[in-house]
Formats: C-alpha cells, sequence, structure tokens
C-alpha cells in the first residue's frame, strides 16, 4: 500500500531511523510499510546526501538548519526549547549532541540558560522526581495498550488509542479514533501488526473494548482475536494504573507536549498532528529511561510477522473439547458451566489439574478458566493473566 497520505514525511523519517537500528532488514522494512525496494533506497539515499530535508517531496522550501549554520549556543538552546517546551536540560543537551553540534553547554549550563531567559516555572521542576522502572529485556516481548481520555474537537471528539512498546518504549500507534469500539481497535491494530508484526504479549486494563465487563470473565471478542494470533493477553489490576506505567507515562508526555493549549477541527487534523509528534517520539525525542536514546534506537520488528488469515483451532487427539454455545456455555460431566459469550462457536479443551475435580479450560494455547466439579452450583474461575509489573 502506499504511504499514508496524511503523514508521509513521518513515515520515511520512520524508515530512515528504523533502518539503521542493526537488525532491522531493508527487505523486512519494505514489506511492513508497503513500497518497493527502489523507493525505499531513494528516501534512504536523499536522507544520506540531505539530511532531513532531503525526505520532503521535491520541490521543497529551503529550511534553516542548525548543522549548517550554527548560531550562538544560547540561541541553539533556546531555540530547540521552543520547539519543545517541557524538555529539560538532558533531553536538550542530547539532541543537541545527536545533530551535531560541537561544544554543547552541560545539562546544568543549558537548564540555566532556560532560568534566565524565563522557559522554566520553578513550581513545575518541584513536579519531577525518580522513576523506579521495569522493563522487559527484548522489544515486542510486550505491549502496552490504552485509550487516553478523550479530547474535544471542534467537531467531535477524538479518543486517542496508544500502544507503547515496554523494552524500547517506541510508540507503535497512536491513533485518532472516533470511538472506542473493538471494531475500531481491530482495524488499527491489524494495521499496526501489519507494520511492525506481531507481540508475544500485550496488557491493557479491565474496561472495554477488550474486557467481558466482567471481573472473573475478562474476556471480548478483541482479545479472543488476539489469542487466536498467538498473543498472550494479560490485564492490570483493578484501580491500579501503575500497571502500565509505561503507557501512562506516555499520556502525560502526549498531553504536555502535544495537547494541551493546542485544539484540533477534525480527526484528520488531529491524525496529522498525532503522526508528526510521534516520529518527533521515536525519533529525535531523547528519553530519560533509556539513557537519553531516541525509543527508535532499540526497537526492532517483530520477526512474528501479521497472518492475513487466522491460523486454524485444532487440538491434540484424545483431548476433551467442548465447543461454546451461544449463551457462552459449555456442558461438561452433566453440567453447564459460563465460560464467556466471546468464546462462543469455538472449541475449548479441558484438562485435568492436580486438585481433583477442579479442569482447567484452554482456548488454543491459553489457560483462560477453571470450572470445580465439586461445586453444587457450577461455578467457573477464571484464570486470565493479571498484571502486576510490567
Amino acid at each position: 500500500m502506499p504511504w499514508r497520505e496524511v503523514s508521509a514525511m513521518s513515515e520515511r523519517q520512520e524508515l530512515i531511523a528504523l533502518a539503521s537500528v542493526e537488525g532491522n532488514r531493508i527487505s523486512d522494512l519494505c514489506a511492513r510499510f508497503g513500497i518497493s525496494r527502489f523507493t525505499a533506497y531513494k528516501w534512504l539515499a536523499r536522507y544520506d546526501q540531505e539530511g532531513p530535508a532531503g525526505l520532503a517531496e521535491r520541490p521543497r522550501r529551503p529550511r534553516h538548519s542548525p548543522r549548517r549554520t550554527p548560531p550562538e549556543v544560547e540561541a541553539v538552546v533556546l531555540q530547540l526549547r521552543d520547539e519543545h517546551p517541557v524538555w529539560g536540560g538532558r533531553k536538550l543537551r542530547a539532541r543537541l549532541l545527536h545533530l551535531g553540534h560541537q561544544a554543547v553547554p552541560s545539562p546544568s549550563t543549558i537548564t540555566a540558560i532556560l532560568h534566565r531567559h524565563g522557559r522554566i516555572d520553578p513550581n513545575e521542576s518541584l513536579k519531577h522526581h525518580p522513576w523506579h522502572r521495569f522493563e522487559h529485556p527484548e522489544p515486542n516481548a510486550l505491549w502496552q495498550m490504552d485509550f487516553k481520555g478523550h479530547i474535544p474537537l471542534a467537531n467531535g471528539r477524538c479518543h486517542p488509542l496508544t500502544v507503547l512498546d515496554d523494552h524500547s518504549r517506541f510508540a507503535l500507534g497512536l491513533e485518532a479514533c472516533s470511538n472506542e469500539l473493538s471494531l475500531t481497535v481491530h482495524e488499527r491494530l491489524t494495521a499496526i501488526f501489519r507494520r511492525y508484526g506481531l507481540p508475544w504479549r500485550m496488557v491493557m486494563d479491565n474496561g472495554s473494548p477488550w474486557s467481558g465487563g466482567e471481573r472473573v470473565r475478562p474476556h471480548s471478542t478483541l482479545t479472543v482475536w488476539l489469542m487466536r494470533l498467538g498473543i498472550r493477553v494479560s490485564h492490570g489490576r483493578p484501580y491500579h494504573p501503575q500497571t502500565q506505567g509505561k503507557d501512562e507515562r506516555f499520556h502525560r508526555t502526549l498531553k504536555a507536549e502535544l495537547l494541551q493549549g493546542n485544539t484540533f477541527s477534525d480527526l484528520l487534523t488531529c491524525q496529522r498532528a498525532f503522526d508528526r509528534w510521534r516520529t518527533v517520539y521515536n525519533v529525535e525525542r531523547p528519553h530519560e529511561a533509556l539513557d537519553l536514546a531516541p525509543p527508535v534506537s532499540r526497537y526492532r520488528l517483530s520477526p512474528r510477522g501479521f497472518p492475513e488469515a487466522l491460523p486454524p483451532i485444532a487440538y491434540d487427539d484424545g483431548e476433551l473439547v467442548r465447543k461454546v454455545q451461544e449463551g457462552g456455555f459449555i456442558t461438561f460431566r452433566g453440567k453447564h458451566f459460563r465460560i464467556s459469550k466471546a468464546f462462543r462457536g469455538y472449541p475449548v479443551a479441558l484438562r485435568p489439574t492436580p486438585i481433583d475435580g477442579v479442569w482447567s479450560v484452554w482456548f488454543m494455547t491459553h489457560r483462560v478458566a477453571q470450572v470445580d466439579l465439586k461445586e453444587s452450583e457450577p461455578l467457573i474461575e477464571s484464570v486470565s493473566d493479571v498484571s502486576e509489573h510490567v
């Protein structure tokens, strides 16, 4: 498919950045971005010759480049700060070094420059504290997904859908959605999976559209689809947003650097702004948790490509298999157990556990529930993965 209409420049920047990361092959990038090798090498060559300006369509207007005509040190610092009003001394220094500036001041000196020119509110400085971080060891081991609170538009509302790689903090998706329905998320995730591949695991909260609405049955048609793709689904503990701490932190950054003080006319305008900012966040913005490297420096495409056709559901010979009925029930040993309506029409397998009378319920390779035959009134206990430290 061609470059995404609303963000061709951003996609070219992302292509260049990903191509420079060891382990990302040009052929894989071409397939994920839907472009030919000729097109990819054309933009790589232009970038090598002209830098970021070479990624614009020709004819192009010349842009001021500090790398070519370096101004006074303070002017450079203040210009970059004006472009990124919430970046502090460490981020600004890292970005200036990355841009090739010489004799860049220390973070403390840059902070002093910002103070002298009234670019820092002393009250804001007191709000920042160090974080205790945990991260998965490889890209695509875990993706965090959530909706940020909806934002008003001149015409309607936008529901930003965010998808973040745990290891690299790479923002895989920042989507301007008109609602929070399963179908909408399905469509946006499909595009993301086609571009970056499949993660091994995804974590989300217990709200719509990725939960069945009941604490003991946290499955939805969306999470069943993810499981069919071989993605392990985890849910955060209720009322513990820190479970998805990196995505929550991403939301704060999005609000501070883009949403605050800006109003968008419609979803298309909003998506254009999202695409531009996502490129800055992924490719340019130094990240404190990554030793001031940008997220793209640690992200690699997943080797697990998106299958256009879902894999068949099969179990080993001899297993006890039941089909989930319309109301979400299965019949086993003369009793009816409600699994979840999300699985209706699909086969599940029942396997004994070490506890007498207790059986686990499996959907493909995912253990989704367990049933207790000893209960006078048959009940089901969900065993969907609930994550606390992700």
